[in-house]
């Protein structure tokens, strides 16, 4: 590379190369948040976790007396709020049943759900802190190999040669950034979406637990 195509700066394949293996990680890296940030856009709606059609056909079974009714329609399913609805169902419908121990129950399926929301969003949270890691050893490395090269031939090392070498250097820190920032705040978005699923899932699992009470069980 001369001066006039430093001043020109450099396409995405001569970057691509500059970066050197460290490139790849980085590219891995991306595809993964973004396999991750599509799987929480579809498994995170609110239709995935807390369908409203279940609740009303378990609220309408568990109003009728109609426990394995309720039982069934929460095995059909595959969402949260299912899982919630048949430990409550199940605990109910137990020898000695309390209602203390059906929201011990109720709340306990509820935790394991809300966590398993949360870490699959921490994922994100991973990824976006490794990244600039990763092009932060890209540009030592760089540099490294910039200033050894000057320093084995002194001589006829001219400041061109250097600053050719830090800009390549810098290229997988500014590839580790791009994926950092877009990353983590799809990470905070989908923080926040959690707590709202999170809240949801627990008003439903009041109502479910409500129904029970108002049948006398």
């Amino acid at each position: 590379m001369n001066e006039q195509a430093v001043e020109q700066g450099i396409t995405l394949m001569q970057a691509w190369q500059y970066g050197g293996d460290l490139m790849w990680v980085l590219l891995g890296m991306s595809v993964i948040a973004l396999a991750l940030v599509m799987y929480i856009l579809v498994a995170h709606r609110r239709g995935a976790i807390a369908p409203a059609a279940l609740l009303s056909d378990v609220l309408n079974a568990l109003h009728g007396d109609n426990a394995s009714e309720a039982k069934r329609l929460c095995e059909r399913s595959g969402s949260a709020l299912a899982d919630v609805a048949l430990a409550g169902v199940l605990a109910v419908t137990m020898p000695g049943a309390t209602l203390e121990r059906v929201n011990a129950a109720v709340e306990t399926a509820g935790a394991h759900a809300a966590g398993r929301m949360s870490a699959t969003v921490e994922y994100l949270l991973d990824i976006a802190t490794i990244a600039p890691l990763v092009g932060l050893l890209g540009t030592v490395l760089g540099m490294f190999k910039a200033f050894s090269g000057v320093a084995n031939d002194i001589a006829s090392a001219k400041p061109v040669v250097l600053a050719q070498g830090v800009s390549q250097a810098i290229i997988t820190t500014v590839f580790g950034l791009l994926i950092s920032i877009p990353v983590l705040a799809a990470y905070a978005f989908f923080r926040r979406r959690v707590a709202r699923r999170t809240d949801e899932l627990e008003n439903a699992a009041a109502e479910i637990v409500d129904a029970m009470v108002s049948k006398g069980r």
